[in-house]
């Protein structure tokens, strides 16, 4: 059996603390907030390029504050705003500056509608004046200043309205909204979700105008859950979700003239999608992006309000193309864009009349982010994965695609935010080894000029535990050198045997095996290492950052390849002379929890153990966006969808299983929960489930998680471990 072993990463400077590593993680530790990091809360750079802005909590005094930094010194300039100073705000959760920074909008009350959509009440806070006005009586969405801070744009059950701040009038804009029928300015459920867009208008450059999309929900599907709470009868959740092969919101694009108050509908021909609009530079030219209802064809237009609309980029794949935030218009409206179109995830220059200048950068590898253009160095900064496909730094380039230079220099996970002027930047840099840490760097060359905050005293408390390092390899999986990290006991014996226990998401363009710092999972398997278990993961073909190619393979089959990489590398696995080929689990949740479910099923005889938390079971009941992407709709690609699904096997299941959803998804429908069990009773399958009652995709608050990883944790002692319930490993035959 070929396993490489790429490069093992210790805990550095821990090592010679082993005699204290002792302690034991528990699980009221992980979920009680025990190994929290400290981090930079909603950081904003000003204009000037020489200070930055951070949200600050005092958790004793239960009260927010937005404070100003020097970049060169670190020190604190002054507190621009504290709740504590305002009449009617206990504290705010999030703040907003206007274009010229003369104001910020702040944010109170916030309520969660679905995963990025919030209600509201919403405020005007004046920095000079220190006068402060609230927007609306109402929870609005998504309030938003025009480019001279005049004004501001907003959503109001599912109508746009612009409040003028000088006259303190408000100007309805639309009146057709209508819950479950109508939105103008915001996205309905699958837009939000798969497009990760919630504000659907966009004020031009000089404030003349607004663009706003308008969803007709009319023909899409209802879903209805009930919401048990805690009165005497529950209540019911509708809302459209349109599932695979269902009928999407009819979208239509539209300008507004505040001067003449005159409504204008963008003609954009057939626009199946519209999953971007954004003024460019010229305040008479919007951009708009328009998809076909496969996401393998897009569009650019460039709709002139005294010219028309036309096309300026035409994009075609042979699966599909993912929707970025990437698309920055330069000073003279020529714009940067990224693609695949090479093969990998690459910046790309064109004019505004869509004739490609240049592509800024090239190679095997995949820009991950893009951070913007300094037209003074006419350099174009980016992070990627040059450095290996787990590592993340940042780098710089001129635009023409010369004079590279790498900026980070420590190996694991780089993230820049930059200053407004591009002078200065904010790295925050974690890896396996070391927890997150900030430092301000200099962009000329990236040298860090000073720490902002590092998380010490976390790596000092973590070393007082039977922590084992995160060891990082490649494994040969079906033609593939597949990423793979392994986590073994602290007295991990290579004479005995170990139960395994598989963790995976596998879902397309994602990655679990990365050089950075723990999550609250990783805590967990750390405990779990420290019972006895091997821990591994590998990200098999479909997942990120290898080429369009590796993840495109999935195309049509989703939960094929995927599937067969995860059995193939158990067996590999297996063969070890420390791991026990009788005793390998397997978990994940949701895309990771249709996984694990079709590997117990598909790998009877690897798995003996699968756990499933808010899995698909059958990509016919996902929506219409992420599932069609992938597989077109089941009118077509019928096999696709009915093979890889384990509701076409359930009399296939050997092992022990667990399932688990939250009765609440609005998401993933505990109604694929729902279908599986009544799969596996008809055919007279033991197994092991648990509903959560109201609780979403994430299923947490409260003592939820606790309960939830704690039962997780049971089940895996009961089914993996020893019969003695000692998973301690046993002494390995010698053959």
């Amino acid at each position: 059996m070929k396993i490489h072993y790429t490069f093992i990463l210790l805990f550095v400077g821990l090592i010679s603390l082993t005699t204290a590593q002792n302690q034991k993680i528990t699980l009221e530790e992980i979920w009680g907030g025990a190994f929290r990091t400290e981090g930079m809360d909603v950081l904003h750079s000003m204009k000037n390029g020489k200070q930055y802005t951070v949200l600050n909590f005092d958790r004793t005094a239960k009260s927010s504050s937005i404070d100003k930094y020097n970049y060169q010194t670190l020190e604190k300039v002054e507190t621009i705003v504290s709740s504590s100073n305002l009449d009617g705000i206990d504290n705010f959760s999030s703040y907003t500056f206007s274009k010229d920074e003369s104001k910020l909008i702040l944010a109170t009350n916030v309520e969660p509608i679905f995963r990025r959509s919030r209600l509201g009440k919403y405020y005007v806070y004046d920095i000079a004046s220190k006068e402060l006005k609230l927007i609306s009586e109402d929870k609005i969405q998504e309030p938003t200043f025009s480019p001279d801070a005049s004004k501001v744009a907003y959503v109001f059950k599912n109508n746009i309205y612009i409040k003028d701040l000088k006259n303190n009038t408000t100007v309805q804009v639309t009146t057709d909204g209508e819950k479950n029928k109508i939105i103008n300015g915001v996205t309905d459920w699958v837009y939000e979700e798969e497009f990760s867009l919630v504000r659907a208008f966009d004020w031009n450059k000089t404030g003349t105008h607004l663009a706003f999309i308008r969803f007709d929900e009319s023909k899409v599907p209802e879903f209805s859950m009930d919401i048990y709470g805690e009165t005497l009868y529950p209540t019911e959740q509708v809302f459209k979700y349109p599932k695979a092969g269902e009928d999407n919101s009819e979208v239509s694009l539209f300008t507004y003239e505040l001067g003449s108050k005159k409504t204008q509908k963008v003609d954009l021909g057939e626009a199946y999608y519209i999953p971007r609009i954004q003024w460019t530079n010229n305040e008479d030219v919007l951009s708009v992006q328009v998809m076909n209802r496969h996401q393998n064809d897009i569009k650019l237009y460039f709709h002139d309000l005294k010219k028309g609309t036309n096309v300026v980029l035409h994009e075609t794949d042979k699966a599909y193309i993912d929707i970025t935030d990437n698309l920055t218009f330069l000073n003279d409206n020529s714009f940067i864009w990224t693609s695949e179109k090479d093969g990998f995830n690459h910046i790309y220059h064109y004019s505004k009349e869509g004739k490609l200048l240049n592509q800024v950068t090239k190679g095997p590898w995949e820009v991950t982010n893009y951070y913007g253009y300094d037209e003074k160095t006419n350099r174009v900064f980016y992070q990627s994965v040059e450095n290996g496909s787990i590592n993340r730094d940042v780098y710089a380039v001129k635009l023409n695609g010369k004079d590279k230079e790498r900026l980070s220099s420590e190996e694991g996970t780089n993230n820049a935010t930059f200053s407004a002027d591009f002078s200065y930047y904010i790295n925050s840099f974690s890896s396996a080894s070391m927890p997150n840490r900030y430092t301000l760097n200099d962009s000329k060359n990236g040298k860090e000029i000073k720490e902002i905050v590092n998380n010490d005293a976390l790596l000092k408390k973590v070393s007082s535990y039977e922590i084992s390092p995160k060891e990082f390899t490649t494994i040969n999986i079906n033609g593939n050198e597949l990423n793979m990290w392994m986590i073994k006991p602290k007295d991990f014996d290579p004479n005995k045997e170990y139960p395994l226990f598989m963790y995976q998401y596998s879902g397309p363009g994602s990655q679990q095996v990365s050089n950075r710092w723990m999550g609250a999972n990783d805590y967990w398997y750390q405990m779990l290492a420290e019972k006895g278990y091997v821990i591994a993961c590998v990200d098999g073909r479909g997942t990120g950052f290898k080429g369009a190619d590796f993840k495109k393979v999935t195309y049509k089959e989703l939960g094929k390849y995927e599937v067969e990489d995860q059995i193939a590398a158990a067996k590999k696995l297996g063969e070890l002379p420390y791991i026990d080929a009788n005793r390998i689990g397997i978990w994940g949740w949701s895309y990771g929890g249709f996984m694990s479910t079709n590997s117990i099923l598909k790998g009877n005889d690897v798995f003996s153990m699968a756990i499933a938390v808010a899995p698909v079971t059958s990509w016919r009941f996902y929506d219409t966006v992420y599932t069609e992407r992938y597989m077109q709709t089941p009118q077509e690609n019928a096999s696709g969808y009915d093979e890889n699904s384990p509701l076409s096997y359930p009399e296939l299941l050997k092992g022990d299983y667990l399932l688990i959803h939250g009765s609440g998804d609005d998401n993933v429908h505990v109604q694929n929960t729902m279908r599986m069990a009544e799969a596996l009773i008809q055919a007279n399958k033991q197994f092991d489930w648990a509903i959560y009652p109201d609780n979403n995709h994430g299923i947490y608050g409260g003592n939820t998680r606790l309960q939830l990883y704690t039962k997780m944790t049971n089940f895996i002692d009961e089914h993996l471990g020893d019969k003695a319930g000692d998973v301690q490993g046993s002494e390995k035959i010698k053959k």
